[in-house]
């Protein structure tokens, strides 16, 4: 444990005012000092947050373990029977490296300057960087519903993650976290583990029985450009000249005041809510409604007469509750709604959600509901495009053993309505700029040694997916770059299937940026993990990661383990060729043999002649190849596979059980 020494705030004259700092604001205050710092203020020996107790080292690498210290000072660290000394430079840096070692533990490390650190409870294993965006975020206890038996089985503690706070920086790399630890993978803290990541690390724990490490350094939402360092975008130049821009404090500051002022002169324009401004709240249960119309849950009010509508609308319905659910706690689905919500039972608040991503799963205190009559009323807002409660999702009551479906006919009343020009006013927002993420959230990990990496992004870079087909692999370069560590095992997730399925061939962004991701493998010692079978056609967050997960994990034994006999990818495509009528696709990962998954004939086939105009194809597989063929095409020219946002019916796998990758032979 790091010593508990008192610290001496130190007197500077803007600070010359009398106002007591608590511990905890000293504490935080220190910390900042030493992030900007970069080192020691008090010349005693300090460490990253990375290096902790419980941290897990890479095993059979070369180590590296650094902090700051005063300038000159000596610095000593004895671990696992060996002793390694160093001095600090000019800025008062250390860096000491330590031998490769097996994996083991737990361990000890001293580290001794002029103070001395212990850590405890070390293992040495392998460690693996997770990151990303929300699909690498996604914790177990959001999916705790369909994960439930994993998460009550979860006690490895040699499985452990290390998440990084979400942060950013605009200016350069910063050197260290806020307040953050190790975590094992135990009922106390599993809940906050990535699902992808877990599934990974508990797939490769019980095959290798070696310590795992999971850094987890991830943000909904953000591009792939975020995640990359200025030198890494050497090649795109528009982004070095945002970077350069965003250096500028003043610049940034000011743009983001002129969107907040824009923004609250917005919202004072906005019209009061009708269910809250009037003599009653619209959810007191006295409140006596007049002028309702009926409305589908689920559904979005578009869909159902609303045209066109962004604002509030109210939803009502009373629901008859038995006696054998009434006063003891209780849990309410309401699947998804787009954006904004709040759920009120017999005019209490039971919950709400800001944004339209998460499930929406609330509890109900005991006491609430009561026999016989209830009033539920929910109160929507919403920003743009299609407002209401997403359809295929659950939708109920439950408390006990009984369960009450929610869905069918609600009463609804518009209560306020937005006009087109009460958009939000974009300021700079700082985890979307380039560079901005790899400075703040994985330059401070770059030292530490690391298995390999995997990657799950793209969807915010589904409109700029050409784009992507040069920036993936300018981000598998940079890192490589940063860590020093060569052809560093890199696997990623293909973005799985999402949004309306398209029964017609069509073009499709979603298809160009999985091409994009595809066309990376080119790039030695990369993996894909496809998942075109495990998404949802209304949900951005799909609710099965633990097969991302343990394909990854394939990737990972084949990769960077050396199976030889791991069949750790579905079919890839690699050639075809014209015979006739006919196009010839042959693939790479074929394992034991081409299947169609459900034993129907092979779907999402389009075939095109020199027109380009792709129509739905016959395709059966032959030998190790797949003939595509239309009746009306006599001289083919191009085949695609599965290219569609959501292509209901890709049933493409090998026998393994690994689904192909989409793919298109004409560019």
């Amino acid at each position: 444990m790091l010593t508990n020494t008192p610290v001496k705030i130190p007197s500077y004259p803007s600070c010359q005012r009398r106002t007591r700092i608590s511990a905890g604001k000293a504490r935080e205050l220190l910390l900042i000092l030493m992030m900007i710092s970069g080192h020691s203020l008090f010349g005693q020996v300090t460490l990253p947050r990375l290096v902790s107790d419980s941290m897990v080292l890479q095993r059979d690498a070369e180590l590296r373990i650094w902090g700051w210290a005063a300038k000159g000072e000596q610095v000593s660290i004895s671990f696992n029977g060996k002793n390694y000394k160093t001095r600090t430079d000019a800025a008062g840096k250390w860096l000491v490296k330590l031998s490769p070692m097996k994996a083991g533990g737990p361990y000890s490390m001293r580290i001794k300057a002029s103070n001395q650190i212990t850590l405890n409870n070390i293992l040495v294993g392998d460690v693996w960087l997770c990151a990303g965006q929300s699909n690498m975020v996604h914790y177990l206890d959001l999916h705790k519903e369909r994960y439930a038996k994993e998460i009550a089985a979860a006690n490895f503690p040699e499985i452990r993650q290390f998440l990084v706070p979400t942060l950013h920086n605009l200016q350069a790399p910063a050197s260290d976290f806020p307040n953050v630890h190790w975590k094992t993978a135990t009922p106390g803290n599993i809940n906050r583990f990535s699902v992808v990541a877990y599934f990974f690390a508990k797939k490769l724990y019980e095959q290798y029985h070696v310590p795992i490490g999971l850094i987890n350094t991830s943000v909904g939402g953000t591009p792939i450009e975020a995640w990359t360092s200025e030198a890494g975008l050497k090649e795109f130049p528009d982004m070095l000249k945002i970077i350069q821009k965003n250096k500028d404090s003043a610049y940034v500051n000011s743009t983001n005041r002129a969107a907040a002022l824009a923004n609250r002169e917005r919202e004072r324009r906005k019209p009061g809510d009708a269910g809250l401004t009037g003599s009653k709240p619209w959810h007191d249960v006295s409140y006596v409604p007049k002028n309702w119309h009926t409305i589908n849950i689920p559904g979005y009010w578009e869909d159902q007469g609303v045209k066109g509508l962004d604002g509030v609308v109210w939803y009502r319905r009373e629901i008859e509750v038995p006696a054998s659910m009434a006063g003891i706690p209780a849990k309410v689905a309401l699947g998804r709604i787009v954006d904004a919500d709040f759920l009120y039972i017999n005019g209490k608040l039971i919950g709400n959600t800001t944004y339209q991503y998460p499930q929406r799963r609330y509890q109900v205190p005991a006491g609430v509901l009561k026999a016989g009559k209830n009033i539920f009323v929910v109160r929507v807002i919403n920003n743009g495009g299609k407002g209401g409660f997403v359809p295929d999702k659950p939708y109920y009551l439950a408390a006990g053993g009984d369960t009450i479906d929610l869905k069918g006919y609600w009463q609804y009343k518009v209560a306020a309505v937005y006009s087109p020009d009460m958009n939000p006013t974009g300021g700079i927002s700082g985890p979307h700029q380039p560079s901005a993420l790899f400075n703040a959230m994985v330059a401070p990990v770059t030292n530490f040694a690391i298995k390999g990496v995997l990657w799950y992004q793209g969807e915010s870079n589904a409109d700029r997916a050409d784009q992507y087909k040069k920036l993936l692999p300018a981000l598998i370069a940079d890192w490589r770059s940063q860590w020093k560590q060569g052809d560093l095992p890199f696997l990623y997730v293909q973005l799985p299937n999402f949004m309306d399925a398209s029964y017609s061939p069509s073009e499709s962004q979603w298809a160009i940026l999985r091409e994009a991701q595809l066309q990376a493998l080119r790039v030695p010692n990369t993996g894909m993990a496809v998942a075109i079978d495990l998404g949802e056609w209304n949900d951005i967050h799909p609710g099965n990661k633990k097969p991302i997960g343990e394909r990854l994990a394939l990737a990972a034994e084949a990769l960077a383990y050396g199976e030889k006999n791991v069949v750790y990818s579905g079919p890839i495509y690699r050639a075809h060729k014209v015979e006739g009528n006919k196009i010839i696709i042959s693939f790479d990962h074929i394992g034991g043999g081409l299947i169609s998954s459900d034993g129907e004939a092979l779907g999402q086939f389009a075939i095109a002649g020199a027109d380009k105009k792709f129509v739905w194809a016959n395709a059966i597989i032959k030998d190790d190849h797949v003939e595509v063929w239309h009746d009306s095409i006599s001289q083919p020219v191009a085949v695609r596979y599965a290219w569609a946002d959501n292509p209901v019916g890709a049933n493409l796998y090998n026998k393994e059980g690994l689904p192909a990758s989409p793919f298109r032979t004409d560019e």
